[in-house]
């Protein structure tokens, strides 16, 4: 942490410790998730968000209510950090009819306009599409669109021809590359030629790279980028270089990574991290106690609602299928 860094929570403790809460109802709400799908519960598959939490909670900080933010189907952290009501997110997760889409949409597809997300897209770089057309309608009404990535989605079509398509309109966008280091199950480097900024830099767009595991630093890097694009000054792009703690999607072990990879961005965990810097900041150890012990009463009713809510009723079958 650097002394702006520390200057910047300090200055604004209130409002970190609402981020920190956060951080740990989506850390908490992954780990429930993981086990609700180990014991049977959830079905199909789940792509969990651990460890990256600072930066879907920094860049929603800073997002007005015109905003709007299209995610990958590894959603669900920043479902939570945009308001999405956790019971139904987990509801939905499990099916149940009072999930936030009736239980049909699963863990790649939710959607919650209402809380300012566009969906989650199973396809990869299907964001990028997603969120430029919710730009251009923004550019008419105001807000801006941010679209939410990871680095396997650099080398599809979608992220030069749509960051093309808005630099040259000057659309309101904000490109998040959220570099976790894999592409399901493959590094980065091996599959990836040169910076990925360097991409963006080419076309004239803003560019930067930041401490993904720092949710100050993603927060302050949103407000540029979202302050440029608010501006009328077109699109803009950083990557947060960041580090998912668990497997790709359902029981991937990660055994593809090498060993003591993980512990290494472990002793980085942005949550701790956090929690730390609001110790230092003056945070009494309790007030911080009160928020884990009170997330974890949180997990434990909405599990037990979760599996007592009822599934949807199966739709009426229609006179033209077929």
């Amino acid at each position: 942490m650097t002394q702006a860094g520390e200057a910047t929570i300090a200055a604004d403790t209130e409002r970190y410790v609402r981020l920190y809460r956060t951080m740990v109802l989506i850390r908490g709400f992954e780990d429930l998730i993981q086990s609700l799908f180990l014991r049977g519960e959830i079905y199909g598959t789940t792509h969990l968000y651990s460890g990256q939490e600072a930066v879907a909670v920094g860049v929603a900080s800073v997002l007005g209510d015109r905003d709007r933010l299209a995610a990958t189907y590894r959603g669900h952290g920043h479902a939570l950090a945009l308001g999405v009501d956790p019971q139904a997110l987990l509801d939905e997760m499990l099916g149940r009819a009072t999930g936030i889409n009736g239980g049909r949409a699963g863990s790649m597809n939710i959607n919650s306009p209402q809380d300012r997300l566009v969906g989650s897209f199973g396809i990869v770089g299907g964001t990028i599409a997603a969120a430029t057309g919710v730009a251009l309608a923004l550019k008419r009404v105001g807000g801006v669109a941010v679209c939410q990535f990871g680095d396997g989605a650099i080398n599809q079509g979608y992220f030069p021809e749509c960051l093309n398509f808005c630099a040259v309109l000057r659309l309101p966008a904000v490109f998040l590359c959220e570099n976790n280091g894999y592409g399901e199950y493959t590094p980065f480097q091996s599959v990836t030629a040169g910076a990925i900024r360097a991409r963006a830099e080419a076309m004239g767009v803003p560019s930067e790279t930041i401490d993904g595991m720092d949710v100050v630093a993603v927060r302050d890097a949103a407000q540029r980028a979202v302050a440029h694009a608010r501006d009328g000054r077109g699109p803009y792009f950083f990557e947060a270089i960041t580090y998912r703690y668990v497997g790709h999607s359902r029981s991937d072990p990660g055994a593809y990574r090498p060993p003591g990879e993980l512990d290494e961005w472990k002793k980085r965990d942005p949550i701790l991290r956090l929690r730390t810097e609001l110790l230092d900041a003056g945070t009494t150890a309790d007030t911080l106690e009160a928020i884990e012990s009170e997330v974890a009463a949180l997990l434990v009713d909405m599990e037990r609602r979760g599996l007592q809510a009822p599934f949807p009723e199966p739709q009426a079958t229609s006179e033209f299928s077929g």
